[in-house]
């Protein structure tokens, strides 16, 4: 018995790759489900959002409050801040600690979809800044365009793939980063902050 895995040695055989269309496998569970799990699979630890559209990318984000500034900020009447413009003068240094300060924590961004082009669009620009991860249908893997194509580029900027299986289980395929170094604070990183912690209190609240 060869103990090379499938899905590998259909890469490495021309005679295995065939070029009629495959269709795109449908998700087998609800985008928000499948990225339940994968935050518990992943061990991020805090708030698992509904779907959301940052930077014109649908993504979900697992978030964590911070009590203490979340505190402070009620304290102060300083609610969420969804303006960009507004937001992006708080980084200015003649606004240093005249500013309220950030109430979540980011744990990590991930792409629900059954593509995995459709999932790394998503998922890769938020990389720069800190854990970011795919959710593939487990059938996905098996394709030459997937080893091919795929592997190489979340290899590349470090994001984590998780695949599916018709009966809703997670397997890790790929373990990207998992820091949790904090995001040095720029006007992006401070509007996508605040929109993180509206939801998140949107959220905890319903």
């Amino acid at each position: 018995m060869s103990s090379t895995p499938a899905r590998i040695a259909a890469l490495d055989s021309s005679n295995g790759l065939s070029t009629t269309p495959v269709p795109v496998p449908e998700l087998p569970a609800s985008v928000e489900e499948l990225a339940a799990a994968a935050a518990i699979r992943l061990g991020w630890h805090g708030v698992v959002l509904p779907e959301m559209v940052l930077m014109g990318r649908k993504v979900v984000v697992v978030a964590e409050l911070l009590a203490d500034a979340h505190a402070e900020r009620v304290c102060v009447g300083a609610a969420p801040e969804a303006d960009k413009t507004t937001v992006s003068t708080w980084v200015w240094p003649e606004m240093e600690g005249r500013v309220p300060p950030s109430a979540v924590r980011i744990v990590g961004v991930l792409a629900v979809a059954r593509h995995w082009r459709t999932a790394l669009a998503s998922a890769v620009p938020f990389s720069r800044y800190g854990n970011a991860a795919v959710v593939l249908p487990e059938s996905v893997a098996f394709s030459h365009d997937y080893l091919a194509n795929c592997l190489p580029r979340v290899r590349r900027y470090g994001v984590s793939v998780l695949l599916a299986d018709d009966e809703k289980d997670l397997s890790v395929d790929v373990s990207g980063r998992q820091e949790c170094v904090p995001a040095e604070d720029t006007a992006i990183t401070r509007w996508v902050n605040e929109l993180v912690y509206e939801q998140v209190l949107a959220t905890t609240a319903s």
